[in-house]
């Protein structure tokens, strides 16, 4: 919008105002005193480079031209119009709407007394003309015509509710029925059957449905309307119903795991939502609850209060508000009343010439953010749906997309579908084939050749059935509700329940500093007192000393125990007397916890004095001292000053401000800080150089220095200062000179203890991690440095927010990669910088506590919110949220993300190993049969296909992460869910399985003697391959323990007892079976010899695993493309071959210094790295096309030959998963990157 724009909004980057005006400076009460700026108002006014625009103030926006939208409206403004006054902040606006006088008017309040507390409806209509400037258009550039909401308007204002029903004589009704009630629509939680339903649309489980709607139709018919021999058991229909278990099994358990975690969440935010605040009513204060709150009520602000709704401020002294969590503005703004503002206005409209910090003037109070200092009052302009906050709350009401698991599910339904129908429809082409073959010769009744015909019918959809796997949801859904109860435990609250799968495979974090990296907690680090004692302050500077002749600091440096000890009392109370008295800041509660509240430094100090020099409640310090006057800090001369009143009737003046201007007035420092008598002594041209060295080589470790002297008056106020009426710090500063020097102080946010081994671990794992804050560039680059982000000798590049945003889409895709610090960042950058990462194929994980990082989180594959300095917003957003503020919990969540990750591909291993061996034999078992029988028949198919599948998904989904977890690459999102050693290991089992059971079918009565014109004989040998087979399997499931390439597949095992339990109760099961099972699986019990060899050949299962993880990995991947296993992605082979380049930019990665670390930590143990089973790249650009073509620049052809030149620079590069992110370039960094 062309009028509001950051030439004429009052921009969150400065917390100076300019100095009051006289009382007698009123600005207009009514816009009618203002009437004659009204023509110089409708144009621009230009001066001092600030613009004044009425005409395009009130203009709505697309996103909430509902909000204009009024029934019988007797208030001046609209909510759309109030809205104006916000996002961004806008002079114009507050002008367009006459300034606080027009606002009290138009609102139907009184800036002194309040609403009324009888106040149910108003009497009669005050019109917008009746308070606006004269002139001013009513609806920006619309002029003074009503905006129509179009479709998307009316959309979300249907998602916001309609507005309440008042009931006749209900408080407020005309209001709340105009502006509404300061309530948000609750997010509707879904129904347990909506849940059920959400659950269900699964591809896996539709597939499971509808292969068990048609075995349950064909074996109903074959149930009752087939006969039977006698004594056979009609049990047909068990195998469909079993199926449709296993599926109501999935839908309970999903669908209970989703409840609870929304379940917890809410509790989570229950007790954030009523409170109490102070407001005017009928000319008293009340307290209110905050869901009473009206447009047009004036409220109280108080230090500590957090702000529920948006408003202008009326009056108050030194209201300082921290909007970080609103706007991302890191500095403390001041309140300037909006009677001054409007003043300064109407000047400028008048012709005047404008002030130079016109633009800084902020009497806007915003919804979200936190009083810091000082007290007032302020008029409310918007609450609820139609706040900032509000606002922001609502837009966090929209669905999440598929994870990356889920869409890799849904690929594998869909290949899985059409290898199980080709190969069901190929075996009933063969046996129709044959039973057509045979016609001529078969003399059977017709009902008889019918019933032949559906039993061909019947085992080509067995194929079906066997093909699909019922346990794979299962062992998802399982392996998610285990890792989810356990990451509560490690402070990581899922609110999204796949989110912990897509955790495992993130390649970037990208990483709050305040509160997640470090404590958010400013604290004392180091200390120079005087120029004989020291502690802290021995780090290494994070840029080397420029200086060629660096002066040596001969300071004694010691713990700061022996620093306390080596204090005398006189010395401690110097200390604690000048922090305590010359500070603003003041004890409270935060939480139940007694604190320090106001500006972080003199919270450090006052916290020092507290924690090691015994010092009393500040209030009872303050009381101790006879405090004569206060000069207030003044950014011109950055330092504050406090006089007291000595007992020996001298005047003391503490002075606390920035180091250098300190040092440069003192010319004496404190003695001997251990003599109880406090002495000073001049200070020397070396003792000037080595405090400038301290303090310079503090800043180099990123502390903030803090000085504190002091001088002694005869009298107050001094000769020099007696013609003066008000003391300020720029008319101290003619006596502020031979001061005396006490102390230097160093003040950081410490690192939370366990980062940088958190660090550490997601370099291992191939993770890389980011640090955006909104600090200055050079705090950033230390922190990062300090825990072990920012590598700069690896190609590292730190950058400011306002220099990223400026870049090009290209220059970011180049520059991004090798970001490792974005510090000044505003939220806008964090969501380009996530939309980048996207854009490159990373899985983003993304840290925020504030209202502004909402956009991010939702942005990321996953936001982590933060449970204790996160806003509800921020908590409304992310998936999950940690509940310590911890980094090193987002590490455990990584670990339980990769546990599910391997949970499930070791099922699916385990799994497709038993489908495929089951397809085959089915398939070549019927072809081969006379009556067209599969060697396993339909019960014993139950058994292996669901009972060990299911217990299977249980054993295999409950393995807890080991700490090797974390020593590979994460797989990128278009990673195959079958890579190469998983696929080795499928088609090796298959093939010995096969081997086995085609051995024991077809030469089993050779080999062993059977007289298969024997009943008993033949089914002896059937129930000899079924109990075989059956083995294969439980031993196979423990070779499947492992996914690498190790060969001890019992580690760990003892710490899953779940595992341990289920084993036993699958061999039970299958003992049981053997001799119990009799008509039921057509089997017969077996004899010592025959039990010895079924073990004995399905153990054949651990050893032939073994060999098989010897087998090369890279003969395997030469060998791939000649194999016919179902991957999904070679079903799309043939397509979109043209964008080849990008698809090898997704899959490629260059290699980095952790990768080399992985690389040879591998080749120690033995280990090949992990590269994808799949087919060659240019199958992968199917799921990357239509990114690719949103990119193009210039034209196909050009941006084809760029990716062509950009794919043939990384030939070379490793194919595999893990972050694109390459930091370990040893060339130049590219211009853009450079930046």
């Amino acid at each position: 919008m062309a009028g509001v724009g950051p030439q004429n909004t009052a921009p969150a980057s400065s917390a100076s105002t300019p100095k009051p005006r006289p009382d007698d400076e009123k600005a207009p009460t009514t816009a009618a005193a203002s009437a004659s700026a009204s023509a110089s108002a409708s144009v621009r006014k230009d001066r001092a480079g600030f613009q004044l625009n009425v005409h395009d103030a009130l203009t709505p926006d697309q996103t909430n031209e509902d909000m204009y939208v009024t029934q019988d409206n007797k208030f001046a403004f609209s909510p759309g119009q109030l809205s104006k006054l916000l996002n961004p902040k806008s002079l114009d606006a507050f002008y367009a709407l006459g300034g606080l006088a027009g606002l009290e008017k138009g609102l139907r309040t009184n800036r002194d007394t309040g609403l009324s507390v009888d106040e149910t409806t108003v009497d009669g209509v005050v019109a917008f003309e009746d308070v606006a400037p004269k002139g001013t258009p009513k609806y920006g550039a619309n002029g003074d015509t009503l905006p129509t909401p179009t479709g998307e308007e009316s959309a979300a204002s249907a998602a916001s509710g309609p507005a309440p029903t008042q009931r006749a004589g209900a408080g407020f009704s005309d209001r709340k029925r105009i502006f509404r009630g300061n309530t948000l629509p609750e997010k509707k939680s879904k129904t347990l059957l909506q849940l059920a339903w959400v659950t269900y649309n699964d591809k896996v489980l539709i597939l499971l449905t509808v292969a068990a709607v048609v075995s349950l139709a064909l074996g109903l018919y074959q149930t009752f309307g087939v006969e039977h021999e006698p004594g056979s058991p009609s049990v047909e229909w068990v195998e469909g119903v079993a199926i449709l278990i296993a599926i109501l099994i999935v839908v309970v358990v999903g669908t209970v795991n989703d409840w609870q975690m929304e379940r917890q969440f809410n509790k989570l935010n229950e007790k954030h939502n009523d409170r109490t605040v102070k407001a005017v009513r009928s000319g008293r204060s009340v307290e209110i609850s905050v869901f009473d709150i009206n447009v047009g009520d004036v409220l109280h602000l108080e230090a500590g209060d957090m702000i529920p709704v948006d408003g202008i401020f009326v009056s108050g002294h030194g209201v300082k508000c921290d909007e970080s969590s609103a706007t991302g503005e890191s500095d403390l703004l001041k309140k300037v009343s909006g009677d001054e503002v409007f003043a300064m206005l109407d000047e400028v409209a008048r012709g005047g010439d404008a002030p130079d910090n016109i633009e800084k003037l902020d009497p806007f109070i915003i919804s979200g953010s936190k009083v810091n200092e000082g007290t007032g009052t302020f008029l409310v302009t918007a609450v609820g749906v139609n706040s900032s906050y509000g606002r922001i709350m609502m837009a966090m009401h929209t669905e999440q997309d598929d994870t990356p698991l889920q869409k890799k599910l849904n690929i594998l339904a869909d290949g899985i579908a059409k290898f199980g129908g080709g190969a069901a429809l190929l075996l009933f082409i063969v046996l129709l084939i044959k039973f057509l073959a045979q016609l001529p010769n078969n003399h059977d009744t017709p009902d008889q050749k019918g019933q032949t015909f559906l039993r061909l019918f019947i085992t080509a959809v067995t194929v079906v059935v066997v093909a699909v796997p019922e346990g794979l949801p299962l062992a998802v859904t399982l392996a998610l509700a285990f890792a989810t109860t356990r990451m509560m435990r490690d402070n990581n609250l899922v609110r999204v329940l796949k989110a912990c799968e897509t955790m495992g495979n993130a390649t970037t974090v990208c990483s709050d500093k305040t509160g997640t990296l470090t404590q958010n907690k400013m604290t004392v680090v180091a200390t120079t007192l005087g120029k004989s004692i020291s502690f802290g302050g021995t780090d290494a500077p994070l840029e080397e000393d420029k200086n060629p002749n660096p002066v040596e600091i001969t300071i004694p440096n010691v713990p700061v125990g022996d620093f306390v000890k080596g204090l005398s009392s006189t010395a401690r109370n110097l200390i604690v007397q000048s922090n305590a008295v010359n500070s603003t800041a003041f004890e409270g509660d935060d939480d139940g916890e007694k604190t320090f509240i106001g500006s972080k430094t003199e919270v450090a100090l006052l916290t020092l004095s507290r924690d090691h020099l015994g010092a009393g409640p500040v209030q009872e310090e303050r009381s101790n001292a006879n405090i004569v006057q206060v000069v207030p800090f003044d950014s011109s001369v950055k330092y504050m000053a406090t006089v007291v009143k000595l007992p020996n009737g001298k005047f003391r003046a503490y002075v606390k401000g920035a180091s250098e201007i300190l040092l440069a007035k003192c010319t004496k420092v404190i003695a001997d800080p251990a003599a109880e008598e406090l002495t000073a002594i001049d200070i020397t041209e070396e003792d000037r150089a080595m405090f400038t060295q301290t303090i310079s080589s503090y800043a180099g470790q990123t502390l903030r220095t803090i000085g504190s002297s002091y001088r002694e008056f005869e009298s107050w106020p001094p000769p020099e200062l007696a013609a003066e009426e008000e003391l300020t710090a720029a008319i101290f500063d003619q006596v502020h000179q031979h001061m005396t020097l006490v102390a230097i102080f160093g003040i950081k946010d410490p690192l939370r203890p366990t980062v940088i081994d958190a660090i550490k671990d997601c370099n291992r794992a191939g993770v890389v991690v980011r640090m955006v804050t909104g600090d200055n560039l050079l705090t950033g680059k230390a922190i990062a440095r300090e825990c072990g982000i920012y590598k700069p000798e690896e190609g590292g590049i730190a950058m400011e927010g306002p220099e990223f945003r400026r870049k090009s889409d290209q220059e970011l895709r180049e520059l991004v990669p090798h970001l490792q610090v974005l510090a000044r960042s505003s939220p806008e950058d964090k969501r380009i910088l996530v939309r980048t990462l996207k854009d490159l194929g990373e899985t983003v994980a993304v840290t925020g506590d504030g209202t502004n990082d909402a956009p991010a989180l939702k942005m990321a594959d996953i936001g982590f919110a933060m449970g204790i300095a996160g806003t509800e917003v921020a908590k409304e957003a992310a998936f999950i949220i940690l509940m310590d503020d911890n980094f090193a919990s987002i590490v455990k969540g990584i670990s339980w993300g990769r546990a599910v990750n391997d949970a499930v591909k070791k099922f699916l291993q385990f799994q497709l190993t038993v489908n495929v061996t089951a397809v085959v034999l089915t398939f070549v078992s019927a072809v081969a049969s006379d009556k067209e029988e599969s060697v396993l028949n339909a019960v014993q198919l139950l058994w292996v296909n669901l009972i060990m599948d299911t217990f299977a998904a249980l054993a295999l989904a409950t393995d807890p992460p080991a700490p090797s977890v974390l020593d590979r690459k994460p797989d990128p999102k278009t990673a195959s869910l079958i890579n190469t050693r998983m696929g080795k290991m499928i088609i090796g089992q298959a093939i010995a399985q096969l081997a086995i059971t085609f051995t024991l079918h077809f030469g089993g009565a050779k080999l062993l003697g059977y007289d298969m014109s024997n009943e008993h004989d033949e089914k002896a040998l059937k129930t000899l391959v079924f109990n075989t087979f059956v083995w294969l399997q439980i031993f196979n499931e423990l070779n499947n323990r492992r996914l690498d390439n190790r060969l001890n597949i019992f580690e760990g095992i003892t710490k899953n007892y779940f595992f341990i339990v289920i084993n036993c109760i699958m061999v039970g099961g299958q003992v049981l079976i053997i001799f119990v099972g009799g008509e039921a699986f057509k089997i017969v019990r077996l004899n010592g010899k025959e039990w010895g060899l079924s073990i004995g050949l399905g153990a054949i299962s651990l050893p032939w695993g073994a060999l098989i993880r010897q087998f090369p990995d890279r003969w395997a991947r030469a060998m791939t493309p000649h194999f016919t296993i179902p991957i999904p992605n070679c079903m799309r082979r043939k397509k979109h071959r043209k964008p080849k380049a990008g698809a090898a930019d997704v899959e490629e990665a260059p290699s980095s210094q952790s990768d080399e670390g992985l690389k040879r930590g591998a080749a120690a143990a033995g280990d090949e790295r992990d590269v994808e089973f799949e087919p060659p790249l240019r199958m992968l650009t199917s799921l990357r096309g239509k990114r690719a073509t949103m990119h193009i620049r210039r034209g196909f052809r050009e941006y084809a030959h760029d990716k062509k030149a950009s794919a043939k620079a990384k030939v070379k590069a490793t194919v595999g998963g893990g972050s694109k992110t390459d930091v370990s370039t040893g060339g130049e960094v590219p211009a853009a990157k450079a930046g």
